[in-house]
């Protein structure tokens, strides 16, 4: 499997805070709570993920577990304290932030439009958004699919990832905060592209983040109304909803973040200094590109849209998602298809995704055996931290451990 590490580079924005105690939920961390139904057939996942936690002081957690249409476990780990109320419980209903989980979601809804008639995947994005291509004409061959593929000609590691510069672009157009979508669109449009579109893949957030606006403007209804409505709710899938920044705008049913960094905050003018996954990023901003909050059996109940035709996406828009991209295959075998990584694994294929944010790291996988698996978390690898991209590795031994499935399917308690 391919291991693609997402830690920010936050550089000299970020600091080690003082106190890590401050934050309520780190009291409970000795004591691992569990809720939810973990079947004793799937006890290699429920160890697994207990132990990573353990080994990692993460102390809040969530697995579900899905096979062949039946979700056959939904966990919950740990206590957190909902906007400083008394301690609860993480049920396997709780809200985390996903992160970049969120781009199979964006993907599909670009890929409902088209299948709706209502654009083309070929169509430049100039000619969507009315963006202008004066600071690069180059611009005018990014396309829908190209957003989607991680091929539109923008590379972070060269001009940085311009979701993550809030306090770059809010000088450089001599405003205050919060910066917008307009705001950041302004900035990166007026500067030229790092790559040929079509000519390699280099991930990035802010082609998500336009394909957030596609949405918007071909739909006519906000990028979460269209989501929920057109790809959510045929699921029966009503908890999941964009994510706020502060912890006083946050509902008791979301979990609390843990982070050692903090940092100036991005979502006001007032200056102070705030623990990095409150305040210290713009979430509204990401919602295309990494704005949910899901439960883990929220995921395997929406990763099941990509397992056959159904009432959200047609086999075309199945096979739209999982498309070898025009660069081709990479040389471990693998590809970006469209909001998803995927390897031909037998006659079928493997497709997985991570997300990852100050405060969070999640992992998703859909196997070519029909077992689907997501684990989340409430913080992320951080310097001096064990590596967190080892959960993948280490939930396929899990998977590979299992001698028999569970037969009942816990789907109707949760949807």
């Amino acid at each position: 499997m391919l291991s693609r590490r997402t830690l920010l580079k936050a550089g000299a924005a970020a600091v080690p805070a003082i106190a890590l105690g401050a934050l309520p939920e780190q009291a409970e961390a000795a004591t691992l709570v569990t809720s939810g139904v973990m079947p004793s057939q799937l006890a290699s996942f429920d160890k697994t993920v207990q132990k990573f936690m353990t080994d990692r002081s993460i102390t809040n957690g969530q697995l579900a577990i899905a096979r062949k249409g039946k979700i056959l476990a939904a966990r919950g780990y740990g206590v957190y304290s909902p906007n400083g109320a008394s301690m609860a419980t993480v049920q396997p209903t709780s809200l985390f932030r996903i992160a970049s989980l969120s781009k199979n979601i964006t993907s599909a809804a670009i890929l409902r439009l088209a299948q709706d008639g209502k654009l083309t995947l070929t169509t430049p994005i100039t000619k969507l958004l009315g963006l202008s291509s004066a600071a690069d004409q180059r611009l005018e061959q990014v396309t829908l699919w190209r957003l989607m593929q991680h091929t539109g000609g923008w590379d972070r590691d060269v001009s940085k990832d311009p979701l993550w510069l809030d306090q770059t672009i809010a000088a450089s157009l001599d405003q205050g905060f919060p910066i917008s979508h307009a705001d950041i669109i302004k900035y990166v449009t007026g500067k030229p592209l790092d790559f040929a579109p079509g000519s390699k893949m280099s991930y990035s957030n802010y082609g998500y983040m336009l394909l957030g606006r596609v949405i918007e403007k071909v739909s006519g209804m906000s990028y979460e109304a269209y989501v929920r409505s057109k790809l959510l709710a045929p699921r029966g899938i009503t908890r999941m909803r964009l994510g706020k920044s502060l912890r006083s705008e946050m509902s008791t049913a979301e979990v609390g973040y843990q982070s050692k960094y903090t940092t100036k905050i991005v979502v006001n003018d007032s200056g102070t200094t705030v623990p990095y996954p409150y305040g210290g990023f713009n979430m509204p901003n990401q919602d295309a590109n990494g704005g949910w909050l899901a439960s883990a059996v929220d995921m395997v109940r929406w990763a099941g849209v990509f397992d056959a035709p159904n009432s959200v996406l047609n086999a075309t828009s199945i096979s739209r998602a999982f498309a070898k991209p025009e660069i081709g295959v990479s040389s471990d075998g693998s590809w970006y298809g469209a909001g998803w990584y995927v390897r031909t694994w037998g006659s079928g294929r493997n497709t997985w995704h991570s997300g990852s944010m100050p405060g969070t790291f999640t992992f998703l996988v859909r196997n070519a055996l029909g077992v689907t698996w997501c684990v989340q978390f409430n913080r992320r690898e951080e310097e001096g931290s064990l590596d967190f991209d080892a959960i993948d590795q280490l939930l396929w031994q899990a998977h590979d451990a299992v001698t028999s499935w569970p037969t009942t399917d816990l789907t109707p308690r949760y949807f």
